[in-house]
């Protein structure tokens, strides 16, 4: 984690010579289609929720840019047990995301992410405290960006980190993402 850190404090700063008119801000949203894999999730069910938020997006080349974010994300998944239902996990995540562009407008996105976790709801309990404040993953997808600034893109979040703060339970966040944005 502090390698990650580390290399994404390393490469901001690296790109500090980028000039301003290399930098496009935005904003975008989107929905969410999240679920939890690992232990006992065999049952657990796909939840629908919602993702919005700012990007930068730094141009590096004509066919490479950075994209970092700043997004809210509903995840969570469905318990299928009456009395607790959907759990919400609410997250702010920060993706830092590598864009080629294979085309003039389509490009090929990945990168790493962390997340902070804001809120729980649902069920009979709190669950705040079953969770851990942080989650790590790495994002892919695919964008396509007009000239206008409007862009839409589909995404899927791995996560890399075991969510759940109960010992012997081993459990990480996946959330397909679709969402519309506009680049100022």
């Amino acid at each position: 984690m502090k390698k990650l850190l580390l290399v994404t404090a390393i490469s901001i700063l690296g790109l500090a010579h980028i000039n301003a008119q290399d930098v496009e801000f935005g904003i975008k949203g989107g929905l969410n289609f999240a679920t939890v894999i690992g232990d006992n999730t065999s049952k657990d069910q796909t939840v629908t929720a919602f993702n919005f938020g700012a990007m930068a997006e730094i141009k590096i080349s004509d066919k490479f840019s950075l994209q970092p974010e700043l997004m809210y994300s509903g995840q969570g998944y469905d318990t299928n047990i009456d009395s607790e239902g959907i759990i919400a996990l609410n997250y702010l995540n920060i993706p830092l995301i590598a864009k080629y562009y294979v085309t003039k407008r389509l490009s090929l996105e990945a990168g790493p992410q962390i997340g902070f976790l804001l809120s729980t709801k649902g069920g009979t309990e709190d669950y705040k405290d079953l969770f851990k404040t942080t989650d790590f993953g790495v994002n892919f997808g695919l964008g396509y960006k007009l000239d206008n600034g409007l862009n839409f893109g589909v995404r899927y979040v791995l996560g890399l980190s075991n969510i759940n703060d109960v010992g012997g339970v081993t459990n990480k966040n996946g959330v397909l993402q679709l969402n519309v944005g506009y680049f100022f």
